[in-house]
């Protein structure tokens, strides 16, 4: 019987992480016990490490994480979001947060707001309640978490992003409506960006182009599926070619995956009449907006907002990747991988060389 476990507590900014090792608990009633098997860090990681956002300390960061099944407590049933049988060893992923599923935002479709919400590496280890994180040896799910069953044929590095990156941008897409036939604008050359592209690509948008600060990460967007990447300091040459290609009947869906009030506002320029924005990347406190209201009325613009994604986007998200990861370069996500007791290093490196992930690897 396994007793405990080890795992990296965050003490905040300007801390290095510490190794702990800590008793594992009896679980409660419909809670599952997981073996973390890889994790990668997520943007939102490094905010929090960087002191650019702020969390209860000590904690143990890392949510997108995907690990194997390892005991389930009674009173859960047994099953997965689709009804397939969980048995110990079954690798699964998980949402990154737990709520209440008869809570009224669960029941229209926001669970990701529904009541008794609690979300997984960013919650305040305690006494009582310490493994919620991907640092970490062992993960204990909460009832309300969706779980889903991964195929042994996706990679770990591939299949560990889908619970944050790839969830959120199925959910853009949802937000979004019909994306065949349609011209695709997306700022934000990040993971989220890119997931975006290779599922705007794959729903058939005939055109999707890429904005980004990062030269080396725009090379990545080909790979995508983006037909045009965009350096976002020379913003004059996205408007022009934008105009030229489309006749100036600009492009009919933006997605903002950057969290920058500068790219949101330059993307409601870029929209046809009738176009779509939605919102993804603004999780940080920033500069307001600023909006023409007379423009967005006359030219029937419509604004969307997203934060996490719900249940049936993680689902989309597990399905997509699951057919298409071997077609865009979602293997080469995970640029460098390190050992748990390694995650001071794999921080500073991520920081320093920026690529779409590092990948911290779990025996």
């Amino acid at each position: 019987m396994i007793t405990s476990g080890d795992l990296m507590l965050f003490l905040g900014p300007g801390n290095p992480l510490q190794a702990h090792t800590a008793p594992l608990p009896e679980l409660k009633v419909g809670e599952v016990l997981i073996r973390n098997r890889f994790v990668t860090l997520c943007g939102s990681d490094l905010h929090t490490y960087s002191g650019k956002r702020t969390e209860a300390c000590p904690t143990v960061l890392g949510h997108e994480v995907v690990g194997a099944v390892e005991r389930i407590g009674a009173g859960h049933s047994g099953m997965d979001q689709q009804g397939r049988l969980l048995s110990a060893g079954d690798l699964v992923t998980w949402s990154v947060f737990a709520s209440d599923p008869e809570s009224y935002y669960a029941r229209i479709g926001m669970p990701q707001k529904g009541e008794g919400l609690f979300k997984y590496g960013h919650a305040q280890v305690t006494a009582t309640d310490t493994f919620h994180g991907g640092l970490s040896e062992y993960c204990i799910l909460k009832p309300g978490t969706v779980l889903l069953k991964i195929p042994p044929t996706l990679p770990l590095p591939v299949a560990a992003t889908v619970n944050c990156a790839l969830a959120t941008a199925a959910g853009a897409l949802r937000l979004a409506g019909t994306v065949t036939g349609k011209r695709v604008m997306i700022f934000g050359d990040g993971l989220l960006g890119l997931s975006c592209a290779a599922m705007c690509k794959t729903a058939g948008a005939v055109w999707v182009g890429v904005a980004g600060t990062r030269s080396r990460r725009l090379k990545q967007a080909a790979g995508f599926g983006a037909d045009v990447a965009f350096a976002a300091a020379s913003a004059s040459s996205v408007w022009t070619t934008m105009q030229e290609q489309f006749q100036w009947k600009g492009v009919d869906l933006v997605f903002d995956m950057s969290g920058a009030p500068e790219a949101m506002e330059q993307g409601l320029n870029l929209l046809a009449i009738g176009g779509i924005a939605v919102w993804a990347g603004a999780v940080f406190k920033n500069r307001p907006v600023q909006v023409d209201a007379e423009q967005l009325v006359r030219r029937l613009i419509t604004i969307k907002g997203l934060h996490n994604y719900n249940t049936d986007d993680l689902v989309t998200a597990l399905d997509f990747v699951t057919r298409h990861w071997n077609r865009y370069a979602f293997e080469n996500v995970v640029e460098r991988q390190f050992q748990l007791a390694e995650v001071n290093e794999a921080f500073a490196y991520a920081l320093r060389e920026k690529p779409l992930r590092v990948g911290i690897r779990l025996p």
